[in-house]
């Protein structure tokens, strides 16, 4: 069946107003002006008409982490991203028991079998840790912060088989180059992240395929002192090194709009990710949380829309979903939309290696998003089947 929808402003590289997107078997076939047949008509009704949200860092949502423990939690977590327009996500773990990463490596394999139209595409795992520095760990867990462990990772590989598609780690650690070469070698992304390595210690990493940088100035340092000489932290060799593409947090919280706008004018949209980094409370009330696994994570406290450490000694990750990022980016940060999307859609797409997502192309999965002037979620289809 052919699915033809009009009267919407397309997100494209530009906004492309007067033309018709068309798609049949989940994926798009025309994006025209031209009168083509169809069998199905969406009046889109003045709204913006987008791809899918692509999230590549989220530890959960809907009162559901990634690492609880079960198929379920994992897909849970999922449908409360896709009512915000995620379409396309990657369940992230923390730091934690090496049984527990191994648990979720399996589930979240176990959820990519439950991938269909109208559902949200589990695109594999991300370790988040725990292979970080003590120092930038943030809100990550201290029992479970250490140094790169090769029958470790090594055993999460194999289990994941190939499902398990990118890892966060600190560049500076003993065993992090081998870390990196064996990540590049099986096909994983990886990524330097909770780091507090200067340009010298990360820029080898970059020349092996570490390309990623985790939620850029978070857990990240900056300029710093070695034997009074400065020397460029994780964030200003983000900057610096073109290759590496960046992540932010882009709630208004974690990055306040000015700074936003800062890193946007300094990497470009090509270069940058939105990622939520949100916790089992995005989508959720105020009051108290765990960040990671319910029965052995951090305890947290969600207020005023961002959760702490309940100390409020540090954030303890977002609550934002995917929608509020592009609300962000583009009402506060004042980024022209188009941008917004590719940050939001193409760049993740093309950072985690998945061609046919992220743009408004003949070709693609018709995961398509449409929504308002205030990024309000109208209508979410995911393959060409509305949720």
């Amino acid at each position: 069946m052919i699915t033809k929808i009009i009267n919407a402003v397309l997100i494209t590289d530009v906004l492309l107003k007067g033309h018709a997107l068309y798609f049949e078997d989940g994926r798009i076939t025309a994006i025209t002006q031209e009168d083509l047949p169809y069998d199905r008509l969406i009046d889109g009704k003045g709204l913006y008409l987008a791809p899918g949200f692509i999230d590549i860092h989220t530890h959960g949502a809907g009162g559901f982490d990634f690492a609880d423990g079960t198929k379920e939690d994992i897909l849970q977590a999922a449908a409360a991203h896709a009512a915000h327009g995620t379409t396309t996500l990657f369940p992230t773990a923390t730091a934690t028991a090496r049984e527990k990463i191994l648990s979720f490596i399996r589930n979240v394999k176990e959820a990519m079998g439950e991938n269909a139209p109208g559902k949200p595409h589990i695109a594999g795992s991300h370790l988040e840790g725990p292979y970080f520095s003590m120092a930038q760990r943030g809100a990550q867990d201290p029992r479970y912060i250490r140094n790169p462990d090769p029958a470790e990772y090594e055993e999460w590989i194999a289990a994941g088989e190939g499902s398990l598609r990118r890892m966060s780690f600190a560049p500076e650690l003993p065993g992090a180059e081998e870390l990196c070469n064996t990540l590049r070698q099986k096909g994983i992304i990886a990524a330097y992240g909770h780091t507090d390595a200067i340009y010298q210690e990360i820029k080898p990493l970059i020349e092996k395929g570490c390309q990623l940088a985790t939620h850029l100035y978070s857990g990240m340092n900056t300029v710093t002192r070695r034997d009074l000489f400065r020397k460029l932290g994780g964030v200003e060799t983000a900057f610096l090194e073109k290759e590496v593409t960046a992540e932010i947090i882009a709630d208004g919280l974690h990055l306040p709009p000015e700074l936003l706008l800062m890193i946007y004018q300094i990497k470009g949209a090509d270069k940058l990710c939105l990622v939520t980094d949100s916790m089992r409370g995005a989508g959720m009330g105020e009051g108290p949380s765990v960040l990671g696994p319910k029965d052995n994570g951090v305890d947290c406290i969600i207020k005023d829309g961002i959760a702490y450490l309940t100390d409020m000694s540090s954030f303890c990750g977002s609550i934002a979903t995917a929608d509020r990022l592009v609300r962000v980016m583009h009402k506060k940060a004042g980024v022209p939309l188009p941008d917004c999307i590719k940050m939001m859609c193409a760049t993740p797409a093309k950072v985690m290696d998945l061609p046919d997502r992220g743009r408004l192309a003949p070709g693609c999965y018709a995961d398509l998003v449409l929504f308002d002037e205030n990024i309000a979620i109208k209508k979410v289809i995911i393959e060409g089947k509305e949720i």
